[in-house]
């Protein structure tokens, strides 16, 4: 495995010892190209080869190592070799000519896995789009040379991220390049979908003319419903807005003040599928939101109720919307993305009558498929070039003595992210976070650079498909409206070993779904310490407690008195839900108290129902880690 990588230099050279331990420091292979073998004389001309593989026949030796030319790197003016890039899908013309202008370019199309695990150790950066499985093999075979994955889209479901972290190699994708691309294709089929379009179409080509059973729906005044106001749904907000539509939205990271400036009511999940007419899906595909349109989500909304999917199959239960359009809850659906791609021949939804399909067209311009190859080239150059990617999607190696030291308060400080974007009520969003440090150490003496990265990864990742890490985590929270301080507080004993005494993450200007996670100040607030190397939760509002942050926590503000914690303890154990830690806070005896209990386990609705029924009970929640 190649030498250990970190980023971010320290900007002084001549640092403490213990000042060193607390600082990330950038990899030379990830600022100045290492010498990889003697140039040859013929070197110096740039050899692009672009070859169509398309049977297993293993490549000869002649064709499987480019040419390294010699140029000027750096500000010391020495010769360098150019990196070497593989191109292993098609990629237009565009980004190729990024590439000429600053590596040796090998495109290989069509290659077997065994030709790429041949091949991918002669390169120092791979460029693949979705067909293209990167494994933990293909990572390995690079043998530390491969520094770079750049993945041509957004998913980057065939990286095996894991294995690019521990090998070292950083993984960028193109994110934004198809936004305009699938906000189109939405209202394509939103339009084609109210008109019937592709109904009559196929209708009329078949020899019918049946003006009477096609009957369409206005848009005009109907009542838009983007679930997932990011990048594509804002998109697709402003075009339904020209159309005449009533937008409203749902999305718990959206900035309000974004929203705001495009006319767009933001909503809770259930208000925004109660009032739609059309709903348009634009969330990323996590656990939370896996199957999220199912039989209890459609029975909420209007009978009539019509679907547009370009963003993720799995987020809709594909035999529930199959059962809501047998009997009328959802007049019509319109699906460019499937749980599995291609859909079987025989699918009851690709079949029905009332749906409109295509097969995953949703980034499919010849404007968006440039823009992607651009996007994509332009950051594996980048990153080559030594430089930080905003678009990596993977953790960056860093040096073992400070993740030694700093771990336990990394696992807090994503951890108490996690907890306080799951109290922040949907429709408010999350405006300004403040982080606070209680610390002995100086300034110089520790940088929170990671564990504010850690924060941001905790309060964007279970809301977003995006992938937070000390790389991307400050872009991460400017394009999302995240303001984010820090502020330091001294610890009373400066001889203090620990780093830390304690992280705190406070919410201002937000709602709650737990009235008492809100402090005297009006925010939500949450601190944690680390005990005997364990994240503890140690303030929960204006409450003490003490509770390990392992498994799950449900969260029970009520009023404070004995047989409490038997209660709810017993409804728990007749459950089999096991607890592993309890703790109960109060301000004043016999006033309010908070439960805090660790569970193993994720209790079922109708357990969560039986705590809250409990009369001294004021409001309850339960929250994942």
């Amino acid at each position: 495995m190649a030498a250990s990588r970190a980023l971010l230099p320290s900007p002084q050279a001549s640092a403490s010892p213990a000042r060193a331990r607390a600082r990330l420091a950038v990899p030379s292979s990830l600022i100045t190209l290492a010498a990889r073998g003697g140039a040859k004389a013929n070197s110096t001309r740039l050899r692009v080869r672009c070859a169509v593989l398309s049977s297993p026949a293993p490549v000869a030796p002649s064709e499987s190592k480019p040419a390294h030319r010699i140029s000027r790197s750096g500000s010391d003016g020495a010769l360098r070799p150019k990196p070497a890039v593989l191109v292993a899908e098609k990629l237009s013309e565009a980004g190729l000519a990024v590439l000429r202008e600053f590596a040796d370019l090998e495109c290989a199309y069509g290659m077997s896995p065994a030709e790429l695990l041949a091949k991918v150790s002669q390169f120092d950066a791979l460029i693949v789009r979705s067909g293209t499985k990167v494994t933990r093999e293909v990572l390995e075979a690079g043998r530390g040379r491969l520094r770079v994955v750049g993945r041509a889209g957004v998913g980057i479901d065939n990286v095996d991220l894991q294995a690019a972290t521990e090998v070292g190699c950083l993984v960028v994708n193109a994110p934004t390049a198809n936004t305009v691309a699938a906000a189109e294709h939405g209202i394509a089929l939103l339009a084609s979908m109210a008109r019937n379009v592709s109904q009559a179409d196929a209708a009329l080509k078949a020899g019918k003319w049946q003006r009477n059973k096609y009957v369409g729906v206005s848009l005009v005044e109907k009542t838009l419903s983007i679930m997932g106001f990011g990048k594509v749904g804002s998109e697709v907000a402003r075009r339904a807005k020209g159309l005449g539509m009533h937008v409203i939205a749902h999305d718990p990271y959206a900035p309000a003040d974004r929203a705001r400036a495009l006319g767009v009511e933001l909503v809770s999940f259930d208000e925004a599928i109660a009032r739609a007419d059309f709903i348009s899906l634009h969330m990323p595909l996590i656990p939370t939101t896996s199957k999220i349109f199912n039989d209890e989500s459609f029975a909420k909304m209007k009978t009539g109720v019509r679907i547009i999917n370009v963003a993720r199959g799995g987020v809709i239960d594909e035999d529930a919307l199959v059962r809501a359009l047998d009997s009328g809850k959802v007049a019509q659906a319109a699906l460019d993305v499937f749980t599995v791609e291609p859909p079987p021949k025989d699918s009851k939804l690709v079949l029905h009558e009332n749906v409109t399909v295509t097969p995953h067209l949703g980034a499919s311009t010849v404007e968006a498929q440039e823009g992607v190859a651009i996007e994509i080239t332009e950051a594996v150059v980048g990153a080559l070039r030594g430089e930080l990617a905003a678009t990596a999607v993977n953790a960056p190696m860093v040096p073992a003595e400070i993740m030694s030291e700093l771990a336990p308060y990394v696992s807090l400080a994503e951890k108490l992210g996690r907890l306080a974007v799951q109290l922040v009520a949907g429709e408010s969003g999350i405006k300004g976070v403040k982080v606070v440090y209680t610390t002995a150490r100086g300034p110089d003496d520790l940088d929170t650079r990671l564990l504010r990265a850690m924060v941001t990864k905790g309060l964007v990742e279970p809301v977003s498909s995006t992938f937070v890490n000390l790389v991307n985590a400050d872009y991460t929270a400017k394009q999302r409206g995240l303001r984010i301080t820090e502020e330091r507080v001294a610890h009373d004993s400066p001889a203090a070993e620990a780093p830390l005494e304690s992280v705190q993450v406070r919410l201002s200007n937000v709602q709650s779904k737990f009235a008492g996670a809100i402090s005297d100040g009006g925010d939500i607030v949450l601190e944690g310490r680390v005990k005997y190397g364990v994240p503890h939760l140690t303030l929960v509002g204006p409450y003490e407690v003490d509770v390990s942050l392992e498994g799950n926590l449900i969260l029970c503000r009520q009023i404070d008195q004995p047989g409490m914690i038997g209660k709810v303890g017993n409804i728990l154990g007749q459950r089999n839900v096991n607890i592993s830690f309890m703790s109960v806070g109060r301000t004043f005896r016999g006033k309010q108290a908070i439960m805090a209990i660790g569970v193993d386990e994720e209790p079922d609705k109708e357990t969560l129902e039986k705590i809250g029924a409990i009369p001294a009970i004021e409001e309850f929640v339960f929250l994942e880690l």
